[in-house]
């Protein structure tokens, strides 16, 4: 596997043990961890949040991104963070971007609403802006609409959901923008989606139950399993 295949963190703190105090402590430790090991994207996915408790949430986040050595520096750093949706609380907090999903408001029309109201902080003047996709023709409307990239889903599998299989990713993967997989991508299969020609690799069990050092090391150093 390639060093620039691109890792994406999807957060669900419902996964950890214990109240909600220790959740959200759980999951903060797990962002740090993450923009630690030169993750480069990090989707804040708290989605029963309300909007105030994910405001406070996503500035913790942002806090906890910004004061770690190799991403303190908005230019040089890797790690991006993106809020599920919410563009107002993106900009609010000064996350760098957001995650849109399938039937969401369209990139472009985020960047309107980013241009307007985020002008004056450097980390604002271009949003990056991923979309969820199901299909291909969902993957043909986001790279029209002017995504930065695209997360395919369910690859493998998703409680639910019928998996789309490796060759629906091949396809979608035809598309001009990288596109992501997603869906029970585990080290053993992950080689595999980047076969299908997926860019990079979307997860949240696959980060938030695996040290994740351990897990980027693998996946850029071509050692996952065959």
């Amino acid at each position: 596997m390639a060093a620039s295949c691109l890792l994406y963190y999807i957060t669900d703190r419902s996964q950890f043990h214990g109240d909600e105090p220790a959740r959200r402590r759980a999951l903060l430790a797990k962002i740090a961890e993450a923009a630690q090991a030169a993750v480069d994207y990090i989707q804040l996915r708290e989605k029963d949040l309300t909007g105030r408790e994910l405001e406070i949430l996503a500035r913790e986040a942002v806090a906890i991104i910004r004061e770690n050595p190799l991403t303190a520096n908005y230019q040089s750093r890797t790690a991006r963070l993106l809020i599920n949706s919410r563009t107002d609380i993106a900009l609010a907090v000064g996350a760098d971007g957001v995650h849109l999903r399938s039937d969401d408001i369209s990139p472009s029309e985020v960047r309107q609403v980013w241009s307007k109201c985020g002008v004056g902080a450097p980390a604002r003047e271009r949003p990056v802006i991923a979309v969820s996709c199901h299909t291909h023709a969902d993957i043909l409307r986001a790279e029209s609409d002017g995504a930065d990239f695209a997360v395919f889903a369910p690859v493998f599998e998703k409680k639910g959901a019928v998996p789309a299989g490796l060759a629906a990713l091949r396809e979608a993967c035809r598309a001009k923008i990288p596109v992501l997989a997603l869906g029970g991508v585990t080290l053993e299969n992950a080689a595999s989606c980047l076969d299908a020609g997926a860019a990079g690799i979307a997860a949240i069990r696959l980060f938030q139950e695996n040290k994740i050092e351990d897990v980027v090391r693998a996946l850029r150093n071509n050692r996952t399993a065959e």
